[in-house]
């Protein structure tokens, strides 16, 4: 049966991680969502106060077609990015918390936070993409996300490509209607799989493939932990719910897990 339970103290985290059998985890894997990233202060998408929550028309500009069609769209999501704070942002508590375990983690971010709190890069499965960088619609060619800023900042509605010098730039990321990466998808369902306990932050869990990544967890007996604000689709097939602020819970459920004998870096 699942226990829900509102943020837990330390104490009480303890005992009823105990509870749970959770000690003695040695292949822990890790999803997370947007939810992790609001305290670096990066907004979630479908949360109360989420952005497409509060403006559903943002949500299509990360439609393939309505991007690749609509010049506005390109200039738009680019002025976002070049924004102050979106690539200002620095991993939270709970990043830095999950960085100490050697642990697979797989992220719907394209925030790359995960990667600079410390956790290895091959350990960080990037569903989406990544904002690290930027690459030409036309070659291909991976650019810097740092140097595709600084052309927009100059006044490029979009960056050109700095390689082949006809194309122009796109986020290197997947958007609404494209597959995600297969290799990186593969190896994210493969730690998934391959996993004891399944823990799940930040997300509503109403997105594939993070959703089918979960399901393919359950059926292969893997235990699900879910930490959200919110109540996701797998609620109900969870061994334990934790609602709260992420940025106190994980690090307490980090500590127990690791006093419990998970594997830290």
């Amino acid at each position: 049966m699942t226990k829900t339970a509102p943020e837990p103290d330390g104490d009480e985290l303890g005992g009823r991680m105990g509870e749970m059998g959770l000690r003695g985890v040695r292949r822990l894997a890790v999803l997370t969502g947007a939810g992790i990233s609001t305290a670096s202060g990066l907004p979630d998408f479908r949360g109360p106060h989420g952005l497409w929550t509060r403006d559903p028309a943002r949500e299509q500009d990360t439609h393939r077609k309505r991007y690749t069609t609509d010049p506005s769209v390109r200039a738009r999501v680019w002025r976002d990015l070049a924004a102050p704070g979106v690539s200002d942002a620095r991993p939270g508590a709970a990043h830095r918390a999950l960085a100490r375990l050697r642990a697979s983690i797989v992220t719907q971010n394209v925030d790359g936070l995960h990667r600079m709190a410390g956790s290895p890069v091959d350990s960080v499965h990037e569903l989406h993409g990544s904002l690290a960088r930027a690459r030409c619609v036309r070659c291909r060619c991976p650019v810097p996300m740092v140097d595709a800023l600084r052309a927009v900042r100059a006044g490029a509605s979009e960056p050109p490509c700095p390689a082949c010098r006809t194309g122009v730039l796109r986020p290197d990321v997947a958007l609404f209607g494209e597959h995600p990466d297969r290799d990186v998808h593969g190896r994210a369902a493969s730690s998934v799989r391959a996993a004891e306990v399944l823990v799940v932050i930040g997300t509503s869990l109403r997105v594939r493939p993070a959703a089918d990544l979960c399901a393919a967890a359950i059926g292969c007996g893997v235990e699900l932990v879910i930490v959200n604000a919110e109540p996701t689709p797998y609620d109900g097939l969870a061994s334990t719910v934790l609602r709260g602020d992420i940025e106190a819970i994980v690090p307490r459920l980090v500590s127990t897990l690791v006093a419990g004998g998970t594997p830290t870096r």
